[in-house]
């Protein structure tokens, strides 16, 4: 990829380098792959308290997970698409052995729990709220949504993770697609 002359300060971390595909690389970070373990962060979720934290370990540890990921909650690929194919999928996953579905999206936590109970996934699908980017940008899964407005986003992607290992990753190419990532596309490989 080229790299343009882009770059946006990120106080204490290497610099994040906007390339032409609006993908960031931070540093020397590359994509995870599969066979890699899920790095280490902190979530927000909303439980019936209000806030809290999740980390990475207690949502993926010693469990099977399908994971998706998403640009943003309310966004039309996502909220028409990409939320309503994996409720439609949850019996045939956990049929495979899936012990959670898991939708990771760079959102504040107050808007995850609106988007769960508006898509009718609360307490079906686990939000993690991944507000700051902090565990998007570790994955090397970033994506620049700032002509639109959005700011750092996730891009698209479905993993397989068992006990935090990734199994299966799978990373949508277009826009406003869900083809590759699709709840389908993940029963495939198992």
């Amino acid at each position: 990829m080229r790299r343009e002359n882009n770059r946006l300060a990120s106080a204490g971390q290497a610099d994040i380098v906007r390339t032409r595909d609006n993908v960031f690389q931070e540093g020397s970070r590359m994509t995870l792959n599969v066979g890699d373990k899920l790095p280490d962060a902190v979530f927000k979720v909303m439980t019936p308290d209000g806030p809290d934290t999740m980390t990475t370990n207690a949502a993926f540890g010693g469990k099977k997970v399908a994971l998706f990921a998403v640009p943003g909650a309310f966004t039309p690929t996502c909220h028409a698409q990409h939320v309503p194919n994996f409720l439609d999928n949850l019996d045939a996953l956990k049929a495979k052995g899936i012990d959670s579905v898991v939708c990771i999206s760079v959102n504040d936590v107050f808007v995850l729990d609106a988007w769960a109970k508006a898509t009718g996934a609360d307490g079906k699908i686990l939000f993690l709220a991944d507000g700051s980017a902090d565990f998007t940008k570790a994955t090397g899964l970033v994506f620049d949504a700032s002509e639109i407005g959005l700011g750092i986003r996730s891009q698209r992607y479905a993993m397989l993770v068992d006990d935090g290992m990734i199994k299966v990753l799978k990373i949508e190419t277009g826009r406003g697609m869900l083809e590759a990532t699709s709840a389908e596309a993940l029963l495939a490989e198992m």
